[in-house]
């Protein structure tokens, strides 16, 4: 499932000639688990989506992130700091996104931080920069995996991400057959692929990915760049989300209740309030902290504390975002939704 509690264990010696962790170096499960419910029970944050690096070498058409602009990204060394004092805060998961997370060539010293401070990891790629000596060390340290592929078009493929990468990305995936730790495949449903959507699952779930279906939003904030081609009429596309749940092909549990919001956000009808802020917050590859990506940030962990960065967010307008409806993003809700559908979160498997 997407979010998991950390299990206890120990990680041999990689390919690399480092010592992965051993148990002993982290915190213990009771640790974990007593700082994450603390946080739940207290509202605050247990999630992080970090911006690994501000790189990207596709050019999405649904994307809008102020991307390859040379601006400032943290040292390892940094980044170990900053998370430090949020395991500290409190905070127990992180999506390590980018840009393209994978274009950072220390992603997977990184990555070993994060877990030997006690961190859960999953990393959002485009999946054209994986190697097999990079799978190997993730998975040594149970890094879940969330690729993205919306066609299985070539042509299609290049129109909606703007580069010719599919044969990459496919050839990555073939690195992932036997990869141990969970693994997902996300599938933004546009007009451009939406006759797609289910042969996509069907790829996903024949090679043992979680299907993950959103739908492609725009006019939210840094997300949701206008692109004609793709912006669909929204009968149509919860068209789309109601076949694949009428079929069973979306796995049960959380991600099919994320399938079931969706088809409510389609069709016009309230969703629960986002959980932006709340219990997750957006850190940007400088170290700014905002509500989510999609908002502006009130503070640097570089020099202020958590506690006075979330005392600056305005949660009027993050409540007004909420109220539009307007985005049904899986890393603003995944927490409120696990909270409000525990039984379904707990049925979500971790292979399919």
């Amino acid at each position: 499932m997407l979010i998991q509690i950390e299990r206890s264990g120990q990680c041999s010696q990689n390919s690399y000639g480092k010592v992965a962790l051993s148990s002993g170096q982290r915190p213990s499960l009771g640790q974990a688990v007593l700082g994450g419910v603390k946080n739940l029970l207290t509202r605050r944050p247990v999630l992080a989506i970090f911006q690994a690096n501000l790189r990207c070498n596709s050019d999405c058409g649904y994307c809008n992130l102020p991307l390859n602009e040379g601006r400032y990204e943290m040292t390892r060394d940094e980044i170990r700091k900053v998370f430090r004092g949020l395991y500290q805060d409190g905070l127990r998961l992180v999506f390590v996104q980018g840009g393209e997370p994978l274009l950072r060539r220390d992603l997977p010293d990184i990555l070993e931080d994060l877990v030997q401070i006690g961190f859960r990891a999953t990393v959002i790629t485009n999946g054209t920069r994986l190697t097999a000596d990079v799978v190997q060390r993730f998975e040594a340290l149970s890094v879940s995996l969330s690729v993205s592929l919306d066609t299985l078009d070539r042509t299609k493929y290049e129109r909606i991400r703007g580069a010719d990468q599919l044969p990459q990305v496919l050839a990555g995936l073939d690195l992932l057959d036997s990869y141990r730790a969970p693994k997902f495949l996300i599938c933004i449903v546009s007009e451009l692929n939406r006759d797609e959507a289910g042969d996509v699952v069907r790829f996903a779930r024949g090679r043992g990915f979680l299907p993950v279906v959103g739908a492609y939003h725009w006019d939210v904030g840094l997300y949701g760049k206008h692109d004609l081609s793709l912006m669909y009429e929204r009968r149509r596309a919860s068209m789309v989300f109601e076949q694949l749940l009428a079929n069973d092909e979306i796995p049960p549990g959380y991600l099919r209740q994320y399938a079931k919001d969706t088809v409510s956000w389609l069709r016009g009808e309230r969703l629960a309030p986002c959980d932006a802020g709340r219990y997750s917050i957006a850190i940007d590859a400088s170290g700014n902290v905002s509500p989510c990506l999609s908002l502006s940030h009130t503070g640097n962990l570089l020099q202020d504390s958590l506690g006075e960065i979330l005392a600056r967010f305005d949660r009027q307008s993050i409540q007004d975002c909420s109220d539009r409806s307007s985005c049904n993003r899986v890393d603003g809700r995944v927490i409120g939704s696990v909270l409000r559908h525990p039984i379904k979160a707990w049925r979500t498997p971790v292979s399919w």
